[in-house]
């Protein structure tokens, strides 16, 4: 089992790693077949062990490479893209 799973990650490109990621955020396969609980639950371990290997520049709330967890705050964020921190925006709709 172990091998099989070391086989797997070992073969998964970045796009299957971004497909599996999608899916277990929305739900759903990119064919709109809602993903079962067992699928949505082996899919994220598959996530966050590709993540630990292979994330450089964890976002918000990712696994880092190393297998650390890596949160980051909201004024981390904003440094990062750009936006003053001190800067609170409000959207009224």
């Amino acid at each position: 089992m172990k091998e099989q799973l070391e086989a797997m990650l070992a073969s998964m490109t970045p796009e299957v790693y971004q497909r599996l990621a999608t899916a277990v955020e929305i739900g759903k396969w990119p064919d709109g077949v809602a993903l079962t609980q067992e699928q949505r639950e082996n899919c994220l371990q598959l996530v966050m062990m590709w993540q630990a290997r292979h994330n450089d520049d964890p976002q918000h709330m990712t696994i880092g490479k190393g297998g650390e967890m890596v949160m980051k705050s909201k004024k981390e964020l904003k440094e990062e893209f750009g936006i003053d921190p001190d800067v609170t925006r409000i959207h009224l709709h």
